[in-house]
């Protein structure tokens, strides 16, 4: 027995306490300290009470919501106790007439105490967004074939199923059905919506504007009196340019949206040209894609020489200028460094 052990031996044999435990060394073996516990922390929960907003009756009262709950998870709570109020019919706002908030805002991040006040309004009966734009844009593709292929009961039964003479409303049924083929497939494949509803009641509204014009315009196109451009082949070729380019410009710039918002993500970037020459037209607007829609428009007009097509170019450019400066003014108020040089839909003009 060495000195060490000796000294332990002889510790413990005079009553000096138990001697340490050994080691296989031979040496005293410590005792790992005790792990302290961290006091846990309290988590404060808020209360959410929801009003409506033109009422102000209280409609609902949550307790011991989460700090960290979104305005889509409240909704959900809510529904459980309206279950005729389902999430997307939902506006809930921190001012009755304000605006609604947005699905992704945070609870604890609102200008609210621990008990916050939410205001409701009920946005009516919904349908998807790609519910909606198929049936606007089949709808068009389908009436303007009736008017081609001369069903019918439309220009009288010696003009039934009889085809035109012109090579041009040939042309314009071709560059008519491509359009809203080529709709309908970035419906399907192309677009990714930041909203997945609309009110039910704006599906008639959209419909009555597509299909009837889309009735008008074939009505004219293709009926038996139709007369042909006045330049004739040069003026079709001239517009049929101007529509393609066109065309494909409208697509090129629904890619380009489309890769800057990864699937299944609100992500909002501002939208810069890619190496697709057609999308350079960022440079000096914020929504080519409408720029190149009334292009295409402007193009079937020429082409055609039709008065209703040529109306309903111009109320779609009256829609879209608007829609186009709403978005102008939500890039400038949500990017500090949005490129002052563009202007909503007309390079330097509007």
């Amino acid at each position: 027995m060495d000195l060490n052990m000796s000294m332990v031996a002889r510790e413990a044999s005079q009553g000096l306490g138990p001697g340490p435990s050994l080691g296989l060394n031979g040496l005293p073996r410590i005792a790992p300290a005790k792990a302290t516990k961290k006091p846990k922390k309290a988590v404060l929960f808020f209360e959410v009470e929801i009003l409506d907003a033109k009422t102000r009756e209280k409609l609902c009262f949550l307790d011991k919501v989460e700090p960290h709950a979104t305005i889509a998870e409240i909704k959900n709570l809510f529904t459980k106790t309206h279950p005729q109020w389902y999430p997307a019919r939902q506006s809930l706002r921190l001012d009755p007439k304000g605006k609604s908030l947005k699905d992704e805002d945070i609870l604890q991040k609102l200008p609210v105490g621990t008990t916050a006040t939410l205001y409701f309004r009920d946005l009516g009966a919904q349908i998807s967004w790609v519910t909606v734009f198929l049936t606007e844009y089949a709808g068009p593709l389908f009436i303007y074939l009736l008017f081609y292929f001369r069903v019918p009961f439309i220009y009288g039964h010696k003009y039934d199923f009889t085809s035109s003479r012109h090579s041009v409303v040939h042309l314009a049924c071709i560059c008519h059905s491509f359009h809203y083929v080529k709709r309908l497939l970035e419906t399907l494949f192309v677009h990714r919506f930041s909203h997945g509803t609309m009110p039910l009641r704006n599906i008639f509204k959209n419909c009555t504007y597509y299909w009837g014009f889309a009735a008008w315009m074939a009505y004219y196109i293709n009926h038996p009196l139709y007369t042909p451009p006045t330049y004739g082949a040069q003026q079709v070729k001239l517009a049929l340019a101007i529509f393609v380019i066109c065309q494909l410009g409208n697509f090129s710039i629904h890619m380009a949206l489309r890769d800057l918002r990864p699937a299944g993500s609100k992500t909002r970037k501002i939208p810069y040209p890619t190496k697709n020459p057609f999308t350079w037209l960022f440079l000096l607007v914020s929504c080519p894609n409408y720029t190149y829609e009334v292009g295409s428009w402007i193009g079937f007009a020429i082409m055609t020489q039709c008065l209703p097509v040529a109306l309903f170019s111009l109320v779609g450019f009256t829609q879209m200028t608007i829609w186009a400066k709403g978005k102008h003014r939500s890039y400038l108020k949500e990017f500090r460094d949005y490129p002052p040089l563009r202007m909503p839909i007309i390079p330097f003009l509007l």
